[in-house]
């Protein structure tokens, strides 16, 4: 794929002697003539370094636009490289080994411990930290090598084809440009009335460098986040409760299947759950923090004390004082930007993609938006199939899930097929002692078209790509069901639950 594209740009390269007239002969841009006058200090200027955006300004370095990237925080990469996805799947991953170190799990296996195994919080905290800072500084070298010009500064919209970069210590630095591109990301959703110090009341950012393990933690929220850090902390020793208004596990999207078998599981490993139910208030006290709470339909409150509480309700666009205004984007009810197809905002100069638009908050969901946002600047085809977008939830036993839900396709009325196939069942599962979990493949009951993939169970966030794949290119269940697996792979649960779904039993609706 990587050989794909890269002779893919070079192709746009050779066909774009003349990138500007090239581009401009686009229906969607404005005319030379608008701006002609203008000097421009760059082709585009992408506002945000995150995974969309400095995936974006190297893309559109490599197709020969002269790119400006402004960024706000001291190091690239933003909210997924410094504060989220990275950080968290390494406090995931280790806290994991001690969990299996100090359970039963090593005993389990013939690995008896002669000496006592005894968690170095700090040193922990230090491999998770030069796990960010190696991620970060590359992208900076990424930067340099593909001659993208990194500005520092809070980037400002002062106009069409303007952009002020205003510097902590109240200085500017103004960029003339053609486009602009908006990849400014999401910030963390406060919750009314309760107040975050990161330290005892948290955001998901101070969960990833708690100096000790507290005791009791109460988590706001069951979705994602709250399940990947509740998961951590519990397994850390942490006696953890996470509160939840809905009445399920895994946050929107999950098939409740997967999500009632996702429950047992955490549940098993120590995490308590409250579902139905909301946090009315918070408050600090002597012996740790109050936490209030009642049924989410109404009735009888309850009161639960911990050492630390973890706020993660979820995220919202970063659009702050980002100069919108000045060219007269105004926000949708969810504080997203509107864009067309082409991911071009009111503004015909001003495109934005991530987590300010539309669509899932995933970083690989931002990135392959940055990368067709810009090859469409080139005169590129523009095109990408959300229905496509994995989500993964990296906990132990991982979920992976792609395409529609059973609860969907039911909503929809929609003709389909089951095929299920348990890893308690598959060879390497069980030489592993790993057997939690099952695939579920979700088929068109006529043409046998996968319609959704839902995985729970080890390695499950790489498996889901196998998935992505086959719908992408519209395969059928008997497609996969047909392609020959290594044995033994816990992948060949993927194949079996396609063959199921292909010449199963079709379920009754």
């Amino acid at each position: 794929m990587q050989m794909f594209r890269n002779l893919y740009s070079n192709l746009i390269k050779k066909n774009s002697t003349n990138l500007s007239s090239n581009v401009l002969r686009q229906p969607y841009f404005i005319r030379a003539s608008n701006y002609s006058s203008q000097t421009h200090d760059a082709d585009l200027v992408v506002i945000g370094s995150g995974p969309g955006g400095y995936v974006a300004a190297i893309k559109a370095a490599q197709l020969g636009l002269k790119t400006v990237c402004v960024e706000k925080e001291a190091t690239l990469g933003g909210t997924c490289l410094n504060v989220g996805c990275i950080p968290s799947k390494a406090l995931l991953n280790n806290s994991h080994y001690y969990h299996m170190a100090t359970g039963k799990d090593f005993a389990m296996r013939g690995i008896d411990d002669t000496a006592e195994v005894k968690l170095n919080l700090p040193k922990m905290m230090e491999q998770k930290s030069t796990a960010v800072t190696g991620l970060t500084s590359g992208i900076a070298g990424l930067f340099k090598a593909n001659k993208v010009t990194r500005v520092d500064g809070h980037g400002i919209i002062k106009g069409p084809n303007q952009v002020v970069a205003k510097k902590a210590d109240g200085g500017e630095e103004t960029i003339n440009t053609k486009y602009i591109l908006i990849a400014t990301g999401s910030e963390v959703t406060p919750f009314p009335g309760i107040e975050i110090d990161e330290e005892t009341i948290i955001s998901s950012t101070g969960a990833l460098s708690l100096k000790e393990v507290p005791k009791r933690m109460i988590v706001i929220g069951a979705g994602v986040i709250g399940v990947e850090l509740g998961s951590v902390w519990s397994r850390l020793g942490s006696q953890v409760t996470a509160v939840e208004f809905l009445g399920h596990v895994g946050g929107m999207g999950i098939d409740m299947d997967v999500s009632k078998t996702f429950q047992r599981t955490l549940q098993k490993q120590g995490l308590k759950f409250k579902l139905n139910t909301k946090v009315t208030s918070a408050e600090k006290t002597a012996s740790g923090i109050q936490v209030n709470v009642e049924s989410a339909k109404g009735g009888k409150a309850e009161t639960l004390e911990c050492d630390v509480l973890l706020v993660c309700i979820g995220r919202r666009p970063y659009t702050n004082n980002l100069g919108l205004e000045s060219v007269g984007i105004e926000l949708e009810p969810r504080g997203t930007i509107p864009v067309n197809e082409r991911f071009q905002t009111s503004s015909p100069t001003v495109y934005a993609i991530g987590d300010v638009i539309k669509g899932p908050m995933l970083a690989h969901k931002a990135e392959d938006e940055g990368i067709i946002c810009v090859e469409g600047l080139t005169g590129a085809p523009v095109h990408i199939d959300y229905n496509c977008v994995p989500s993964v939830i990296y906990t132990h036993p991982e979920v992976g899930w792609v395409g529609k839900n059973e609860e969907q396709l039911k909503e929809e009325n929609a003709p389909y097929k089951i095929g299920k196939f348990p890893f308690s069942a598959n060879s390497r599962a069980k030489t592993n002692a790993d057997t939690d979990g099952f695939v579920k493949i979700l088929s068109h009951k006529e043409t046998d078209r996968i319609l959704g993939a839902h995985i729970i169970g080890g390695g499950a966030g790489e498996m889901i790509n196998e998935a992505v794949l086959a719908m992408e290119y519209g395969a059928s269940a008997e497609d996969v069901a047909r392609v020959c697996h290594a044995h033994p792979v816990r992948e060949e649960a993927f194949r079996e639950a396609n063959l199921m779904a292909y010449c199963g039993k079709p379920i009754n609706n």
